[in-house]
């Protein structure tokens, strides 16, 4: 069974032998092919600021991808990915929103809604974060949140409204 998900890409450090945060991000779309998960589609990266303390801004990202990964495959497959661009799971504890190398989530499956301790699809933070909604929307604008039912496209414009609230 083919499997689709819509995937976050962010990445604020520069990694050795392979550059600035945007090169991550392209680089992390060639892992993500050699993991059995193929993009077919890719959103522009932008720029945002980093929440809480870490001073370097993000770039960030989105791909459509499909894969015969399940959900907790993929997750591995990402979290792998992670950890070979540097990132270390046991250093984030206590320390969220320090700076990264790479961060890969998923934000929407094909499936629905994935619910487990360490997994939840959609993701629980994507409706409030405009640097995921800008790029996920590009590339999956009419895809519905199956928890609220409305498009990538309306949740972005409810969280601009409320932000000019």
């Amino acid at each position: 069974m083919i499997h689709t998900y819509l995937l976050a890409l962010g990445s604020n450090m520069r990694v050795a032998g392979i550059g600035s945060p945007r090169a991550v991000l392209a680089a992390a779309l060639k892992e993500l092919e050699r993991e059995g998960i193929e993009a077919r589609d890719v959103a522009k990266v932008i720029e945002s600021d980093a929440i809480g303390p870490s001073l370097r801004r993000y770039a960030n990202g989105a791909a459509l991808v499909e894969t015969r990964h399940a959900p907790r495959e993929c997750l591995a497959a990402l979290q792998d990915i992670e950890r070979r661009f540097g990132r270390s799971r046991a250093q984030r504890m206590g320390r969220r929103w320090r700076a990264r190398a790479l961060d890969l989530d998923i934000l929407l499956w094909s499936g629905g809604v994935w619910c487990e301790p360490d997994l939840i699809i959609p993701h629980l933070e994507m409706r409030r974060r405009d640097f995921v909604l800008r790029p996920a929307t590009e590339i999956a604008g009419q895809w519905r949140d199956p928890v609220t039912g409305l498009t990538l496209a309306q949740l972005k414009t409810r969280l601009r409204l409320h932000k000019d609230a």
